[in-house]
């Protein structure tokens, strides 16, 4: 008898989980419950991948695929979408964005790729209330505050909401630079502050600043 192709024996035992005689604890979730996991489960596979642990990586993705699963069945039941509607979408999403692979655009290098990529993904969301109607939008507000500052301030800089940083005759110190980090760090736990905290506070100060700018200059 020819054996059945693993994820869909993936996707009837999350569906046995989540029935009336399946498991307490799994029929009690939901995405709000479960969206934590995700990230969890994203933080123990990088660990797995830069340990260079190959079996280690392969169970964390498995218990990532799990997130992605588990959401599907949910999304299942209340006639949203489901693990096929998902899977579907994403091959045509990424037959769509790879226009010099499977259709007959030309490009020279990774630069063009990345600007076909933004220019169709531009294209997609125009006219939808994903549309995004300003340079900044489209960084996950969710994201480690240091990680949000390095996206804005890209964006920003694409954007020109903010001067290109003046280049020294001497390099910086990545260390000097890494040591300046945690130091300020410390100093913000001296005064009982959290430096996540007071680096999200800024964030959202600054971009609140660059979109009143890009707007007075859309104006002019």
């Amino acid at each position: 008898m020819k054996k059945s192709p693993a994820i869909n024996d993936l996707l009837k035992v999350m569906a046995r989980l989540r029935s009336p005689t399946g498991c307490p604890w799994d029929r009690e979730q939901d995405h709000m419950t479960l969206r934590r996991h995700a990230i969890e489960e994203v933080y123990e596979l990088i660990d797995a991948i830069e340990a260079g642990d190959d079996h280690e990586t392969a169970e964390e993705l498995g218990d990532l695929l799990l997130q992605v699963v588990f959401h599907c069945q949910l999304g299942r039941e209340r006639g949203a979408f489901d693990f096929e509607k998902v899977t579907r979408e994403l091959v045509n999403k990424l037959i769509r964005r790879h226009p010099h692979v499977f259709g007959t655009t030309k490009v020279k290098n990774v630069d063009e790729v990345w600007a076909n990529w933004e220019k169709i993904k531009r294209a997609e969301k125009t006219g939808t209330h994903r549309e995004r109607v300003s340079a900044l939008d489209g960084i996950p507000k969710h994201l480690p505050a240091l990680l949000r500052a390095e996206k804005l301030l890209k964006k920003a800089h694409k954007a020109k909401l903010v001067p290109a940083a003046k280049k020294t005759s001497k390099k910086p110190s990545k260390s000097l630079l890494a040591k300046q980090l945690f130091e300020l760090t410390a100093l913000a736990q001296s005064q009982g502050w959290c430096a996540e905290e007071l680096l999200t506070g800024e964030i959202k100060q600054r971009e609140r600043h660059w979109r009143k700018l890009e707007k007075s200059q859309a104006a002019s």
